[in-house]
């Protein structure tokens, strides 16, 4: 990864670059601080924000990483402008399906098309796309909420993987689920044509951990998977990545309304153990690694081989994410479990919001 120091000579970091000079690529750039920011209030915004989420809500007492931008290199990146945006996304459906990581997108986009307002307007349209809590559940598997106004829904679909689930016993309580490393998520078939807009991601929930926890066993070609190699837990995220790319990509000539994009992972700052051993992310000095990043790949260089020669697009947001390890949610989450820090998940608002903005000017 090249870092560009801080030091570096920038032009008016609002005037685009003279055309002619730099290609557009929202990798590159620069983070500068801004102090228009954040886009929202993280006190605010609790309609749409899980508490466990909203930093301004724990312990914390530190705020620097909310007042930045990123500035790409070579491109005109406008502030985002909600009203603007929604206008923008009239009649349109944006779906989010992905992890926990792709809720958080959701719901920073949620913020950030409110302000992080009450929007008693908004109507809950989860079960147009099947969305309910389950007996017992904690949680629906997605929600979706539309503005009147322009007629724009904004929806989550949780699918950690990004493969299909099929209980193997549908009437046991306790079954195992074929995990289809090669079948696209049913609510992607079920409702592709219904979408204008989908990112995907998947990532941190490929380990033996989670299967086992999940009771997911692999099957390809709709049989149990029983090769060893393609049984490698890297090797079968990448068969599932490369397949529902390639199947969407068949699919969008006959969508031609459909923009997908596949978000490239969000990079864990574990440092001096991992999330069970003690691991820690309480640095609170913004941009102690430099400011910026100018590079020819993507530091997912799985997602970046999945899509090319497709029409699906990057959200490429890994290596400027990676220069953010003071955004974490660390040991401040709302239970303040001792000696336990996500250095996972973002605080919001937060690095999902600049992930939103790059979104919003590639549409």
């Amino acid at each position: 990864m090249s870092i560009v120091s801080d030091s570096a000579d920038v032009a008016d970091e609002r005037e685009p670059p003279s055309s002619g000079k730099i290609d557009c690529n929202y990798r590159n750039g620069k983070w500068v601080s801004d102090n228009n920011r954040p886009l929202y209030s993280g006190f605010g915004c609790k309609q749409w924000l899980s508490e466990s989420w909203a930093c301004r809500l724990t312990q914390r007492t530190d705020f620097a990483y909310e007042k930045f931008r990123w500035q790409p290199e070579g491109c005109e990146m406008p502030e985002f402008e909600a009203s603007q945006f929604l206008t923008r996304m009239q009649d349109k459906t944006i779906a989010y399906v992905g992890d926990s990581l792709g809720r958080q997108m959701f719901q920073s986009m949620m913020c950030m098309v409110t302000g992080g307002k009450e929007r008693p307007d908004v109507e809950d349209v989860g079960a147009e796309y099947g969305f309910f809590l389950a007996p017992g559940a904690k949680r629906p598997d997605g929600w979706a909420y539309r503005f009147p106004r322009t007629n724009t829904t904004i929806l989550y679909h949780w699918s950690s993987t990004l493969c299909d689930l099929e209980p193997l016993n549908p009437s046991d309580p306790a079954t195992s689920y074929a995990m289809h490393l090669d079948h696209p998520p049913a609510f992607l078939k079920n409702n592709l044509h219904r979408l204008h807009v989908l990112v995907l991601n998947t990532g941190h929930h490929w380990n033996r951990g989670k299967l086992r926890a999940n009771k997911w066993e692999m099957y390809l070609g709709g049989a149990p998977n029983t090769n060893r190699n393609t049984a490698v837990i890297w090797k079968a995220k990448n068969i599932t990545i490369h397949s529902v790319i390639k199947w969407l990509d068949t699919q969008l000539p006959h969508h031609p309304q459909l923009k997908v994009f596949y978000r490239s992972i969000s990079p864990r700052h574990f440092f001096n153990g991992d999330w069970n051993t003690g691991g820690r992310c309480d640095n609170t000095s913004p941009l102690a690694k430099g400011s910026g990043i100018s590079q020819n790949h993507s530091d997912d260089a799985d997602a970046e081989g999945a899509v090319m020669g497709t029409r699906v697009k990057l959200l490429d947001i890994t290596a400027l994410s990676r220069l953010r390890d003071e955004g974490h949610i660390s040991r401040y989450s709302i239970k303040a479990t001792q000696g336990v820090q996500d250095c996972l998940h973002w605080c919001l608002p937060g690095l999902p919001d600049t992930w939103n903005e790059i979104l919003a000017a590639q549409l």
